[in-house]
């Protein structure tokens, strides 16, 4: 993540869960991944690609990065018809946003040495679970405003009326290294 304070947030809680000594995470740039070609078996990316303008230097780095056969999932939100509603949990406005549709999506991946093993839309259950969070009252967590601002419960029900109004969507797929 390019934001150290999401850094140690994942680094304290993988330590909560006992999980320090198997993961690590490090603070950079998705675009100049600070990592050796083909250093990789897997490369996940969790609703990072709608930050990212130029996806072209980022597919071409997760390839990179990629061991030969390598697998790279992406977990993230997409277009889906008319102009989102702002601001979301990524972009205060359109300026910082760079969505695609999920046939973008994919055809960029492709593009980069990949061939798709997975896809799956799961818009109806991200709508489910906002729907649910929606009934339950307020988040449980008072702290997840320190991590995401003092606006989060305008970025989450943004997002969730997006989702509900059909101009966004969520994609799962999962890519092999061609």
């Amino acid at each position: 993540d390019l934001s150290e304070p999401f850094v140690e947030g994942a680094r304290y809680l993988t330590e909560r869960t006992g999980l320090g000594k198997l993961v690590n995470f490090e603070t950079g740039s998705a675009l100049a991944l600070p990592f050796d070609d083909g250093r990789f078996d897997t490369v996940l990316l969790q609703h990072v690609a709608m930050n990212i303008a130029d996806r072209s230097r980022l597919y071409t780095e997760i390839r990179r990065v990629l061991k030969s056969s390598g697998r790279f999932g992406t977990f993230d939100v997409v277009l889906k018809a008319g102009e989102p509603i702002y601001p979301l949990p990524w972009a205060r406005t359109p300026v910082t946003s760079f969505l695609m549709t999920a046939a973008e999506t994919g055809d960029a991946i492709e593009r980069h040495g990949f061939r798709t093993l997975a896809w799956h839309d799961d818009t109806e259950t991200a709508k489910a679970w906002f729907a649910e969070l929606r009934a339950s009252g307020p988040p449980p967590s008072p702290n997840l405003g320190v991590v995401m601002g003092p606006d989060v419960a305008e970025l989450a029900g943004n997002l969730g009326r997006n989702l509900a109004q059909g101009r966004l969507g969520i994609l799962t797929a999962v890519f092999e290294a061609a």
